[in-house]
């Protein structure tokens, strides 16, 4: 098997991950060897794996995105696998999880110090360790996580086999694709967020190149004189069904939110717990907690 003897679990606001330190590029997983050890009944069980190496070290990187990383001072990179083996451009809980790990390990600042820049299949990202905090929880972090980009707002046709009714959804780009759509609209029928079944995977119309995740929200609260507003989210992300929390997908959220409300700051609860996003013209921010859960002896 190539993965190390011991590794971790870990996982933010309930998007669970199998989580190892390679410093040595001696354990790049086969597809094969990440549905084993995702797997929740003969595995660890997880919604992804995170290998966090050297960008030298992970074969697929072309030289640009190296370099990229090099000159952007990341020195770390996460390599990072859906659950059902195939590799993965982002993922912004992710982010959080395996940086809370590079702290345990010794190779990131604790709360107080220095960023730590993270190499990604979506470029550079920047984390920012601000401890323990009211309403996020325990070892939250700050992640900026660049560009965004936004299709025509309610674009797209949200279904889900064997459930009646559907929903309008805004395509947004967060260095991997997403589909969001807002269920209180007029023209949403489908049941409520708390109702429905995603175990099955949404059907997206007009069909998208790529496959994408798709989000279903509520809006919760919004007040315009103080910018903020409150949603509840649920995701079927791709690769793995539905996720407790999808950080990209809380971004697009928020981003697809401002759109309709032009409210930049949200509160957005999903079934892991409770995060903000903070949306500008050019980039998001996703701040939440982050937990190692424990360390495993593999046999």
């Amino acid at each position: 098997m190539s993965i190390p003897s011991i590794v971790y679990k870990a996982h933010a606001t309930g998007n669970d991950f199998v989580v190892y330190a390679d410093p040595d590029g001696e354990y790049e997983p086969t597809a094969d060897e990440v549905r084993y050890l995702c797997d929740r009944h003969f595995g660890i069980g997880g919604d992804g794996l995170i290998r966090l190496a050297h960008p030298r070290a992970v074969s697929d990187l072309s030289d640009a995105q190296v370099a990229d990383c090099k000159a952007n001072g990341a020195e770390w990179f996460m390599d990072y696998r859906n659950a059902d083996g195939s590799l993965a451009e982002m993922c912004g809980n992710g982010t959080r999880a395996i940086t809370l790990f590079a702290q345990r390990q010794g190779l990131a600042d604790r709360p107080g110090g220095r960023p730590f820049r993270l190499g990604t299949r979506a470029g550079v990202k920047t984390l920012t360790s601000l401890g323990d905090m009211p309403g996020l929880g325990k070892d939250v972090f700050q992640v900026e996580m660049g560009a965004w980009k936004r299709g025509e707002l309610d674009g797209y046709e949200v279904t889900i086999p064997g459930v009646e009714g559907s929903a309008r959804g805004t395509f947004v780009d967060m260095g991997n694709p997403h589909v969001v759509a807002v269920l209180e609209d007029a023209f949403a029928t489908l049941p409520t967020v708390e109702e429905l079944d995603l175990a099955v995977k949404p059907v997206v119309a007009p069909e998208i190149e790529s496959d994408q995740n798709v989000e279903f929200v509520r809006i919760d609260e919004q007040s315009e004189g103080d910018d903020a507003g409150e949603a509840t989210m649920r995701v079927n992300e791709r690769g793995c069904g539905e996720t407790l929390s999808c950080g990209t997908g809380l971004c697009a959220t928020a981003v697809t939110l401002r759109a309709k409300t032009g409210i930049d700051h949200w509160t957005i609860t999903v079934r892991g717990g409770t995060l903000r996003v903070d949306v500008t013209d050019t980039d998001v921010k996703l701040t939440g907690s982050a937990t190692i859960v424990g360390k495993i002896e593999l046999v």
